[in-house]
């Protein structure tokens, strides 16, 4: 026999060996599957439910899926439709939490844990925004459209409005909290944009709509003193000596200064 053949039968052992154990995993999964079909709906769920607490999302993906599936009328399909959002969030499928979140928002509107939907739709968009390691290095996140954390700010303000007993009304408030002074910093960031160009009308209508929209931010210092610079290059002295009477109101012992007076997450740097 020559050293090729030597060679090549080893090769075609493992290919026959890869190919048995494909076989026997899908065989696996097909067999489980078809387990799934057969269990009653009480089954199927208690398995999930099983699943959810030991932290196999997967496994309780699978089966609260194959649960809607198969009994999609049921109480516990119902259930099943709320309790999905969450292993797919627990199992980092973010655009599937979000789209499943949606789905049971509009398909039920009475739902008595609907404020849980919404909740949990804020809380998917609110680990999409940046870690606070890019805030310790230094990253200024106030350049970067905030498109998740306004779907976020808008999904806990249901839960705040609409639900002010939920469970989940008191974390969503501190979320939100947080996430109007990230928004509100980032209105600010464009009005100082066009501040630094003199082009001032747009600067005082963004410090403006900073105020309006999230007020109490800690940026609202900074926008009034945008908006009283603008309206004195425009020539507008009466607009900027009232914006100068509200500021005067609200920071009494806090001088006017010109241009940033720090980020909102780190307050020690503020004038």
């Amino acid at each position: 026999m020559s050293l090729t053949a030597n060679f090549k039968a080893p090769r075609a052992t493992w290919r026959m060996v890869t190919l048995s154990l494909a076989l026997a995993l899908l065989a696996a999964c097909s067999s489980d599957g078809n387990r799934l079909t057969r269990l009653a709906p009480d089954s199927l769920y208690e398995r999930a439910s099983k699943a959810l607490k030991s932290g196999d999302y997967q496994e309780a993906i699978r089966t609260l899926e194959a649960l809607t599936a198969r009994y999609p009328f049921t109480d516990q399909a119902r259930q099943a439709r709320l309790d999905i959002i969450y292993a797919y969030y627990k199992n980092r499928e973010k655009e599937s939490a979000i789209d499943a979140a949606e789905t049971f928002i509009r398909e039920n509107p009475a739902h008595p844990r609907v404020d849980y939907a919404w909740y949990l739709k804020g809380l998917v968009d609110f680990e999409r925004m940046p870690y606070s390691v890019e805030r310790w290095l230094g990253v200024d996140l106030s350049e970067r459209p905030p498109t998740t954390a306004r779907k976020s700010f808008q999904a806990f303000k249901v839960v705040v409005d609409s639900y002010p007993k939920s469970d989940y009304a008191a974390d969503s408030r501190r979320r939100m909290i947080y996430l109007r002074n990230r928004l509100a910093d980032y209105e600010l960031q464009i009005a100082r944009y066009y501040a630094t160009r003199g082009a001032w009308v747009a600067a005082a209508q963004r410090a403006e709509k900073s105020i309006e929209q999230y007020d109490g931010a800690p940026s609202t210092r900074e926008a009034l003193q945008i908006m009283i610079q603008a309206y004195q290059s425009l020539g507008y002295a009466e607009l900027a000596a009232n914006t100068e009477k509200v500021y005067h109101q609200n920071y009494p012992d806090q001088p006017l200064q010109q241009g940033r007076s720090g980020k909102w997450w780190k307050p020690w740097q503020r004038g």
